[in-house]
């Protein structure tokens, strides 16, 4: 995948990954494990006992990661019937793990401000992937803003740059966002050194169009990471909006 457009999948449909998952028994992480991310995650979710809400979770151990580093809450949530039961059969000792067959894009299941934080590994990429995907990845952005808390955080690992996803996120909901960066294979020797502290946002313009890319040799180097803020202050202000920091 390109950091702007794909090949248009099935992407949004359970029986695209109701059939993968039955063929995939081996746990796979999207874009980042959780130790790369730990840093982030630790900044911007610093209290264990909130909760958590982890979307398209696949068969990720990125949820398991969460719990053993402490987090109390942690609920995983996929539209695949398939991948959900075998995620219940494998944790099935560990009941502080709740995995539940779900559509991102409808959580009614959920109450209105039930979490505190949101993390999304290649959820909503795979929707802009799909058909009617920008429809498709509104339905789902307006559904993680309405399950968060005010104040509450989405934490959105994708591959596409602010030119593309600042847009969307302005054209969704009301959100102060920040961008980090994170080289897409990290190494011991690189995680060492690194071009780019993890944990500094990267300055940005409104449109995205004016990123610091001088910490890295080429954009498709990193994945993007936004921290994108619940704010119902912004109401006041125009229907739709992203205050950049």
């Amino acid at each position: 995948m390109t950091m702007g457009t794909c090949s248009t999948q099935a992407y949004g449909e359970a029986w695209y990954w109701d059939n993968r998952y039955a063929h995939e028994s081996s746990p796979f992480d999207w874009y980042q494990k959780f130790p790369s991310l730990a840093p982030l995650i630790h900044l911007y979710i610093p209290h264990r006992h909130h909760p958590v809400l982890v979307v398209g979770c696949g068969n990720s151990a990125f949820s398991q990661d969460m719990l053993d580093d402490g987090y109390e809450d942690v609920v995983s949530i996929d539209i695949s019937s398939v991948v959900i039961q075998t995620m219940r059969n494998k944790y099935s000792n560990r009941p502080q793990l709740k995995y539940m067959t779900m559509d991102v894009r409808d959580m009614s299941a959920f109450q209105t401000g039930s979490f505190d934080a949101v993390f999304d590994k290649g959820t909503l990429d795979s929707l802009l992937c799909g058909n009617d995907s920008r429809q498709n990845a509104v339905k789902m952005l307006e559904e993680v803003w309405r399950v968060l808390k005010d104040k509450g955080v989405y934490i959105l690992i994708t591959y596409g740059a602010p030119i593309y996803r600042l847009h969307l996120l302005r054209d969704s909901c009301l959100w102060t966002t920040k961008l980090h960066v994170i080289e897409k294979l990290v190494t011991e020797e690189s995680s060492e050194h690194p071009k780019w502290k993890l944990t500094d946002p990267v300055p940005l313009d409104d449109d995205g169009s004016n990123v610091e890319c001088s910490a890295w040799k080429e954009p498709h180097d990193v994945h993007y990471v936004y921290i994108c803020t619940k704010d119902e202050s912004l109401k006041a202000g125009p229907k739709h909006e992203v205050v950049v920091e």
